[in-house]
């Protein structure tokens, strides 16, 4: 069976090639769902040392690891090198008050391969043959300020002579409940070294809280010399793990070692958590049950397979072969069907792959299939009940008064209730949803598995996700906060991109999406919009430190912030939902009348950005040419004063995105719209600055609508292509190069400097780990290379743009949309240089092969040189460069 076919047997979550999967997170320490601390403080009250030690609550973490959809049972890698104070079972990374730029992981591991049903997936993670240097890096980290790179741990010399292990790990289904495993592990050391590898089976602990009783069991055995762990759960049934070989089975229990780290005198069960690992590094007996040859352990919650390699030789390498099997597995789980079930999936996945982006170069392809891997690899399993995480549970003391009142964390969201498998950002640094990331993720997951598109979009607006009010949740460190409204054009992507492949697009699906937005755009237009002006408010909108002040916080002396990327996201957000109930409308006319409401609703937008009258200033800036997010209050008598803040950053550039076009069908098939359009045109003859007419040879008749007309675009576009502004050579900064010598602007009567800032952040604002004062960021690169090509279709290549501003070379949008394109895919392809320059001085840009082979996708990239910067994981939205590379509907081709 090809994977086609299994996608095409797996139309919903609950199809069973989507039972095992990715789905165990790279982190669950120091998150929100753990933290049951008074003051939110998530990083210290549960932390990366108690993490070996102590269970959680919601979820589980794990190297290389897998788990079934719901989060039950989990299967990874640990690990010891005979050096390491405590055994490697989690990826290792300083908490947010501990680096220099925030939150960072200090490992290195690679997502290389996946299909969309998981029947096939690798990844490798690189092990140090010297002891982990835990504290090294925290020491490091102390001492570097911000203005200073982050420590990474090259920087403590333990991979120095390539003293390491390449360890990895192949999963191959051979059944939607058969799961062949292979680890294989190669010293590149100049010596040999011991090694121990423990594939890990456990189960998350959902008996310890006073909610449910019922306890599952893992029984470990080495009878007729197959070593194998049974599991029996209520839901999951039985499973059988078969390890090759004959490793010594170590049985233990998920459960806290609750004497050594808060001094109780009994522990909750005779074996914990830790006990595995205190048996393998410390030598401890009586801590963990060791299975004997020909025998069978007690029913435990926590088992691992002790495969000692003594001496590695250099170059050699060493292989384990596990295999998952649902009931009681077979006596050949080893035999022929495991090599012929890896070769099988490998050739698969190379089938998939071939026919995505086709006319690609082989390079191109290798960053294609990458970052589809990684992105396939961050789907994982969120497991939150926040009305049960506020209250505390039955059998643990009661939660801290702090947490019973409005002002805790996420008081307002108790009827959230998940448990489904969600795209994160990434697996280690952003181990949760992000409302706005999904629907970037979303765009390429359209090309490799439309069903898990939909799938996600849909659930974002299920009731046990979005709020009663409308809001979509932003992510777990604050639902409430607000993320721009992209979901409806992630919507309309996946649509048009289904339906490009297979000829009809699933209204279905677009109905259902839509009916929902329809609430949260009410949401928007009633919190957002309280002058009731169609000036917008947001705060921060994702892009964080954008502004000289934090835009989520209140401003003094009555004065309130209207942002020019929140009225500009509306405007867009607006013309989507007018495209969708367009669509819907021609199946369907009640549609059309809503169609007509969100037309309206962007003409008022668009009149309210570019002229409000005498009394007040709008967003676009004539002497400037440019958008500026206002600040306005309202005086005595009512006169209403507002002032610019002239900070050119992309807040500026999004209105570009808010245009939108009407084609032929639209005014054929749709005379209910089309003439309460021409009506509002009579009437409001302003609106039809707005509006760009086409007639074509056939009299046709088509419109674009968009929020900037064609004389303030093209003053836009002349900013946006200077490469002394925003234009670098690796896509659009997101803070004018202008600004590098700093700028001081008044805000709410207050003197406030920014200065463009290329790489990492040198302010502590949101955490600090993330940056939008100068870094090139892909999702609002990609948003800008879309809105050209647009415009460019529209304009039949008539809108020029000269490229670079002041070059004289003149070039269509079209082919100022496909530059920029390049220069985004160009981060992962070798340059002149043979380097990436998104490896900037990353170890993986030195001249070694071992490092230079492994392409990373980090969260956002520097404007000046391109190097990866932030979450070094993020293949997230990042991974829109697959789509760059692949294709998209709507886009002017590669």
């Amino acid at each position: 069976m090809s994977e086609h076919e299994r996608l095409a047997e797996s139309p919903s979550a609950e199809s069973p090639w989507r039972l095992w999967g990715p789905y165990l997170a790279a982190r669950q320490w120091g998150t929100v769902r753990e933290d049951y601390s008074g003051n939110g403080d998530a990083w210290g009250y549960f932390s990366f040392d108690q993490a070996r030690m102590r269970v959680y609550r919601w979820g589980e973490d794990g190297i290389a690891g897998i788990c079934d959809r719901h989060g039950f049972l989990n299967f990874s890698l640990a690990l010891w090198n005979g050096q390491d104070e405590i055994l490697k079972e989690r990826y290792f990374g300083l908490a947010n008050s501990e680096g220099n730029h925030g939150e960072d992981v200090k490992e290195h591991w690679w997502i290389t391969d996946g299909t969309p049903t998981h029947s096939w997936m690798r990844v490798l993670y690189r092990y140090p043959q010297r002891a982990f240097p835990y504290a090294r890096l925290r020491e490091l980290a102390a001492h570097a300020g911000r203005d200073h790179r982050e420590p990474e741990l090259s920087d403590t010399g333990v991979l120095d002579g390539d003293r390491f292990f390449d360890v990895r790990v192949s999963y191959a289904k051979a059944a939607p409940d058969d799961v062949c495993v292979e680890i294989e592990a190669t010293n590149h050391g100049p010596e040999a070294a011991p090694l121990h590898l423990l594939p890990q089976l456990w189960f998350r602990n959902t008996w310890s809280w006073g909610r449910d009783a019922r306890r599952p069991a893992l029984i470990g055995s080495t009878v007729d010399g197959w070593a194998r762990v049974v599991a029996e759960h209520s839901l999951l049934g039985r499973y059988t793990t078969h390890f090759d070989g004959a490793p010594t089975l170590l049985v233990t229990d998920n459960e806290t070692d609750e004497a050594q780290l808060f001094g109780r005198a009994v522990n909750p069960s005779r074996y914990t958590k830790a006990g595995i690992g205190d048996h393998v590094v410390e030598g401890k007996t009586d801590v963990c049950q060791v299975v004997p040859a020909g025998g069978a352990s007690q029913p435990g919650t926590k088992a691992a397979a002790w495969y000692r390699f003594d001496s590695v030789a250099p170059g050699e390498s060493v292989t384990v072969r596990v295999r998952l099997i649902a009931g009681d597995g077979h006596g050949s789980a080893f035999g022929s069907t495991f090599a012929s079930t890896m070769a099988r999936r490998k050739d698969d996945a190379d089938e998939f792959y071939a026919d995505i982006a086709p006319d690609a170069s082989p390079a191109e392809k290798k960053v294609a299939r990458r970052a589809f891997a990684g992105l396939l690899w961050t789907k994982q399993h969120y497991r939150f009940r926040v009305r049960e995480w506020l209250e505390g549970d039955p059998a643990h003391p009661p939660s801290p008064h702090e947490r019973q009142g409005p002002h805790a964390r996420n008081a307002h969201w108790k009827h959230m209730d998940v448990a489904d498998v969600l795209s994160m950002p990434d697996e280690w640094e952003y181990p949760w949803f992000a409302a706005w990331d999904l629907a970037f993720h979303m765009v390429p997951f359209a090309l490799v598995d439309p069903a898990f598109a939909k799938d996600q979009l849909l659930l974002l607006c299920r009731e046990w996700l979005m709020h009663p009010d409308g809001q979509l949740p932003a992510y777990e460190w604050e639902f409430g906060d607000v993320n721009p409204p992209v979901h409806a054009w992630a919507t309309l992507q996946v649509y048009r991109a289904e339906q490009e492949a297979t000829g009809s697009g699933d209204r279905v699906f677009l109905a259902r999406v839509f009916h929902k937005l329809l609430l949260n755009f009410s949401w928007w237009v009633n919190r957002k919009d309280p002058g009731g002006n169609y000036l917008f408010e947001g705060g921060f909108l994702g892009m964080d430190n954008i502004g000289p002040v934090n835009r989520s916080a209140p401003l003094e002396h009555g004065w309130r912030f209207e942002q020019s990327d929140a009225t500009s996201w509306m405007a867009t957000y607006a013309l989507h939902l007018m495209q969708i109930a367009l669509e819907l409308a021609r199946h369907d006319e009640a549609y059309e009348d809503v169609a007509t409401k969100f037309v309206e609703h962007f003409l008022s937008i668009a009149q309210a950005s570019t002229h409000f009258g005498s009394a007040r200033r709008p967003i676009w800036d004539e002497e400037d040419g440019f958008c500026y997010d206002l600040v306005s209050r309202t005086l005595d008598g009512g006169h209403v004063e507002a002032q610019p803040v002239r900070v050119r950053s992309m807040v500026g550039l999004i209105p570009v995105l808010a245009c939108a076009p009407l084609e032929p069908w639209v005014f054929a098939e749709l005379p209910g719209f089309s003439g309460r359009l021409n009506y509002l045109l009579r009437r409001q003859p302003e609106f039809g600055q707005f509006l760009t007419w086409h007639t074509g040879a056939d009299g046709e008749r088509s419109a674009l609508l968009s929020l900037l007309d064609d004389r303030k675009l093209r003053r836009v576009l002349t900013r946006m292509f200077d490469e002394a502004e925003f234009l670098s050579p690796h896509g659009i900064r997101s803070l004018s190069a202008a600004h590098r010598g700093g700028l001081e602007v008044e805000i709410a009567g207050a003197p406030h400097r920014i200065e463009y800032e290329p790489g990492e952040s040198r302010t502590a604002m949101f955490g600090g780990n993330s940056n939008w004062r100068g870094p090139v960021w892909f999702p609002t690169n990609a948003l800008l290379v879309q809105a050209l090509c647009a415009l460019d279709t529209f304009h039949h290549g008539a809108v020029t743009v000269e490229l670079p501003t002041g070059s004289g070379n003149r070039v269509t949008a079209g082919e100022a949309a496909r530059d920029l394109s390049r220069r985004l895919a160009g981060l992962f392809l070798p340059g002149p240089d043979g380097r990436r320059p998104a490896d900037g001085k990353r170890i993986e840009g030195t001249d070694s092969p071992l490092w230079r082979e492994h392409v990373t996708f980090s969260e956002y990239f520097d404007g000046d040189t391109g190097e990866g910067l932030g979450a070094s994981h993020q293949t997230g939205w990042t991974a829109l460069v697959a789509v760059l590379l692949a294709g998209w509907p709507g886009m002017c081709g590669k």
